[in-house]
């Protein structure tokens, strides 16, 4: 093979793939060698693109980005001899652009294949729009050389919590412990309890609260609970177990077992049932929801959220099986101390002024 049928070529591309503008693609040519044995694309692009990933290379062939003799070619397409194959990738997303920065973070536990991390309030867990910077995958680039990428192309993660949720996350270090981790998430066979200060007096010491949850029709900052029939392709299946906790007059200190992981689930469902996480903004647990019109109430309130100026919110629990030893393991994290203090002033309350 000669060395210009090797090198990798940075080329305008066809002119006929796509009118968002080049400088939203990087694209490359190859020609296939007189001696190409039959090779599925995919593989073949794996081989020839330096950092590619198959997640990559996968989703450039079904937004139909990858040509053989300027013809769309899916990713199981057999490259032979002489073959012109073109291939475009969109640049990656700005939040994408890991820049590693010297973050402190709590680590829990740590051995060869994973550590567990307890996040703090307002860390969020991986850029995106708005966070570009000081999250947890910029701490973790920084700690932590060659984490891998998981489907999002994000280094480490298996799963995450909102920015001003507190707790426990378990951070993959091998290939093998996040296709692990990953598989325990999507069989529901971890153990993840929450606890949470929920508006109001619950009637019921437990329930199990179920709706699928999918974003919200008219504020899409929200997601929403969907129930009707008709309406069950606008989210996905969710269930959240509850537990009470501590009655504190007119909040609830509650357990919260996830059965599934949905954006916000927790926040939503609890919000379904009447019960909106304490301080959630989001939500519109920001405002004085169950109490009495007393300005000396309003006060205290006030004096609550200034203690806890976030959603009540904490991943306490964190249960999953060793990836390398199959062994059992739980982790907990202490109630966070603004939350605790939280829980203090409402303790207070309810004795001295809840008869």
């Amino acid at each position: 093979m000669t060395q210009k049928k090797m090198q990798m070529e940075k080329i305008s591309g066809p002119q006929n793939i796509g009118s968002e503008g080049d400088d939203l693609y990087e694209h490359f040519r190859f020609v296939a060698d007189k001696g190409q044995s039959p090779l599925r694309v995919d593989k073949y692009l794996m081989n020839k693109v330096e950092n590619a990933t198959r997640n990559r290379i996968q989703k450039s062939a079904k937004e139909g980005n990858i040509f053989v003799n300027d013809h769309v070619v899916k990713s199981n397409y057999k490259v032979k001899a002489h073959d012109v194959i073109t291939v475009r990738f969109e640049h990656p997303p700005y939040e994408m652009l890991l820049t590693p920065e010297d973050l402190p973070i709590d680590i829990v536990y740590e051995d060869d294949a994973l550590l567990v991390v307890n996040k703090a309030a307002g860390m969020v867990v991986h850029p995106g729009h708005g966070n570009y910077s000081g999250t947890l995958i910029n701490a973790l680039a920084f700690h932590f050389d060659n984490l891998p990428n998981n489907s999002s192309d994000r280094p480490g993660l298996v799963h995450r919590i909102d920015k001003d949720t507190t707790g426990l996350l378990v951070v993959a270090k091998t290939e093998e412990a996040m296709a692990h981790l990953s598989k325990q998430f999507f069989n529901k066979t971890t153990e993840r309890e929450y606890v949470a200060i929920a508006w109001g007096a619950m009637q019921e010491e437990h329930g199990t609260i179920e709706g699928h949850i999918g974003r919200h029709p008219k504020n899409r900052l929200q997601n929403t609970v969907y129930l009707d029939q008709d309406d069950l392709d606008k989210g996905k299946p969710a269930v959240t177990h509850y537990k009470v906790l501590e009655h504190l007059g007119y909040v609830t200190l509650v357990s919260c077992k996830l059965e599934t992981g949905r954006t916000h689930q927790i926040r939503v469902h609890m919000k379904h049932i009447g019960h909106t996480l304490f301080n959630d903004q989001r939500y519109g647990g920001n405002a004085i929801l169950k109490g009495t019109t007393f300005s000396k109430y309003k006060q205290f309130v006030d004096n609550c959220f200034k203690v806890l100026p976030r959603q009540a919110l904490h991943a306490k629990t964190l249960g999953f099986m060793h990836p390398t030893t199959n062994e059992f393991m739980r982790f907990e994290a202490p109630i966070p101390q603004d939350m605790e203090a939280c829980l203090d002033k409402w303790r207070n309350y309810s004795k001295n002024s809840i008869s």
